[in-house]
């Protein structure tokens, strides 16, 4: 019988164990990563329920829901500088100022509460550029905005304001 060298033996050994363990890491790694994933993936959810086109008003507590629908939806569409309409929705472009867009961002938070179906994007772009707010969503969505949200698409009248 041949004798080993006992150092090959223990190199052995050890990428053995290191192998196994690295094995039972990376399936240990990888379910936990499906599980991390799982809970912060919303498209699996939302492939599977789709939520009605209907505005939940009272997904919005009663002082949340007046700031959102009498002070910050009347003062954000008098301040739209301009509307783009786009194939599953439309765009509105609002002054680029701190205090709009600290008022954009307050609405839209409270927006896709009691609108969960609406995709919603806030855009700044590069070099004090314009800064639009985003409102799109699946198949039917456009239609929604132009019968529910109609005061939000009207065009803009840069001369006069934009007094719904």
């Amino acid at each position: 019988m041949r004798k080993r060298n006992p150092m090959i033996s223990f190199a052995s050994a050890a990428l053995s164990l290191t192998l196994i363990s690295g094995l039972g890491f990376a399936a240990t790694g990888t379910s936990k990563n499906q599980e991390d994933n799982s809970d912060n993936d919303h498209s699996t959810s939302s492939a599977t329920h789709q939520s009605p086109f209907a505005c939940d008003r009272l997904a919005l507590d009663p002082a949340a829901r007046k700031r959102h629908f009498d002070e910050l939806g009347p003062a954000l569409r008098s301040m739209r500088k301009a509307v783009r309409e786009l194939p599953d929705g439309y765009e509105f472009q609002f002054p680029s100022d701190p205090k709009s867009i600290a008022m954009v961002a307050e609405w839209a938070a409270g927006e896709r509460l009691c609108c969960p179906f609406f995709n919603i994007q806030l855009r700044i772009e590069a070099e004090g550029g314009p800064f639009w707010l985003r409102v799109t969503g699946r198949k039917g969505t456009k239609e929604f905005i132009k019968v529910d949200g109609a005061s939000w698409i009207r065009p803009v009248n840069v001369a006069g304001g934009n007094r719904p």
